[in-house]
């Protein structure tokens, strides 16, 4: 399966927020801790001008796979999402959640270049591997 690398970006017209989807593990802590920014049953899914720019990037920096992330149109650098040391945190029947700036080999040979959060998967059933896509939810996987 081919992965989708297309990222999305929404602005307030001074924030940029911008959705990766194939790093999405569908935690949903961005429709519940946001809903008048995120919607799925809206199309854009993510209205920009649904709530303040502090309270949107509050939002953003809990997206614990890094499928969304925030740069400011002023300055057109993604600072505040990079991290520079790297930190390893397994989840309880989820997936290896490893924060900080990355460089990740995939199937393909082809490298990507991480920031903030990369959500790897444990459970093997992930078809956007080696990142996780949620399906351990879905095979009830424990570990």
């Amino acid at each position: 399966m081919k992965e989708d690398q297309t990222i999305k970006e929404y602005s307030n017209g001074e924030v940029i927020i911008t959705f990766e989807a194939s790093k999405c593990i569908h935690s949903a802590k961005c429709v519940n801790g946001l809903p008048e920014v995120f919607d799925v049953k809206a199309r854009p899914w993510i209205n920009a001008s649904g709530a303040t720019t502090e309270k949107m990037v509050n939002q953003v920096q809990k997206c614990p796979s890094g499928a969304l992330g925030y740069y400011f149109k002023e300055k057109q650098t993604e600072d505040k999402n990079s991290i520079s040391e790297q930190v390893v945190e397994a989840i309880p029947n989820g997936p290896l959640m490893v924060y900080g700036n990355l460089e990740v080999k995939l199937p393909s040979g082809e490298t990507k270049k991480t920031n903030k959060v990369s959500a790897f998967c444990r459970c093997g059933a992930s078809q956007n591997k080696p990142f996780c896509d949620g399906s351990h939810k879905k095979i009830d996987f424990k570990g």
